[in-house]
């Protein structure tokens, strides 16, 4: 599964095809290429994703999908969609369903306690590293939000510590992800992020949101997490308020490597009814400006107009035939409540 790759995003250690555009339209020309007429619905996304691929450069391995007037959900971009590649924090995703899995199967529960030492500490993306002092006994679930919500370095050696590598890998083998592994080292408990696809991991977040990857339960504590508003917003929820923004639940993956930058999101969006309506899976590696890892970086700066684009595609969708539903309670800053 190796692609020579720099692993540089080895979490766990210590320190091209043209795009398909499927069932969008139907047997008739597309909207946009009737002169005069603009693109509507399905056919705008594609159009979007099309324009902002091009304009950020690099190569791009994506799918979007999104339910049709009668619940079904039906793809709208396949562009190499099944393409082997390093998901980078995008892979904390299935690390975290393995380790919910356990939680599942009573082998674990959010309730029970680590220590973080100072010997398991890594900088990058997250907050553990900035306390300046360790020691504090933490939560799995306190290490899960930390992972899901602020894409935790810390966090992931943390979850190695309850799933070992091989076992972790067993347990996505046996949820049915064929590709998407995380990459074994000596130290069985820790991993690099290893390599998805598009596909699988448009795969995992449909069954996520349908609450069939896990139990409700453990479902619902992911996407609760991933929707809240205090997350990510530099690319796909970035022109949202922040009711639309809980609306969406996005996972952000970064790195440079040996073919350039690698920029990749991915996520569901919900319709007003609580119900998933829409989701999205974009990796894109070979990326130019390779230091900015900020909100001006092409590639993010596509996400944020596609992402915008897809929101009003799905505007207000509701879905009735949905197998299950989520909602997220109205945000509201601590100032705004009586603190005393």
């Amino acid at each position: 599964m190796s692609k020579g790759i720099s692993r540089r995003a080895a979490i766990g250690v210590t320190a091209a095809a043209a795009a398909t555009v499927a069932g969008a339209t139907g047997g008739a020309a597309p909207a946009s290429a009737r002169p005069g007429v603009p693109a509507r619905g399905p056919q705008r996304i594609v159009d979007t994703y099309e324009a902002q691929k091009t304009r950020a450069g690099g190569i791009w391995h994506s799918h979007i999908a999104a339910v049709d007037a009668a619940g079904a959900l039906k793809p709208v971009v396949a562009d190499d969609d099944n393409f082997v590649i390093h998901g980078y924090s995008v892979q904390k995703l299935f690390v975290a369903t393995a380790v919910l899995d356990k939680v599942d199967r009573g082998e674990l529960s959010l309730g029970q306690k680590l220590d973080l030492p100072a010997s398991i500490i890594l900088g990058g993306s997250g907050i553990y590293h900035l306390h300046g002092v360790w020691g504090d006994d933490i939560t799995i679930a306190n290490f899960l939000t930390a992972m899901l919500v602020m894409s935790d370095n810390t966090a992931v050696r943390m979850c190695g510590r309850v799933v070992p590598a091989l076992e972790l890998n067993e347990i996505l083998a046996a949820k049915g992800f064929t590709h998407t592994r995380v990459e074994p080292v000596a130290n069985p408990n820790r991993f690099f992020l290893g390599v998805t696809t598009p596909r699988e991991t448009h795969d995992l977040l449909w069954r996520l949101a349908n609450k069939t990857l896990l139990s409700p339960a453990s479902c619902d504590f992911m996407l609760r997490v991933t929707r809240w508003v205090n997350g990510y917003h530099d690319g796909v929820r970035r022109n949202m308020s922040s009711n639309e923004r809980s609306r969406v639940a996005t996972k952000y993956g970064a790195e440079t490597d040996d073919l350039g930058g690698a920029r990749h999101e991915a996520g569901v969006m919900f319709g007003t009814d609580g119900a998933p309506v829409l989701t999205y899976a974009l990796f894109a590696e070979g990326l130019s400006d390779t230091g900015n890892f900020g909100a001006t970086h092409p590639a993010v700066e596509a996400h944020a107009k596609l992402g915008r684009v897809m929101f009003d595609t799905i505007g207000e969708t509701t879905n009735p035939l949905a197998r299950a539903r989520q909602t997220i309670k109205p945000y509201r800053p601590g100032a705004a409540q009586s603190i005393t």
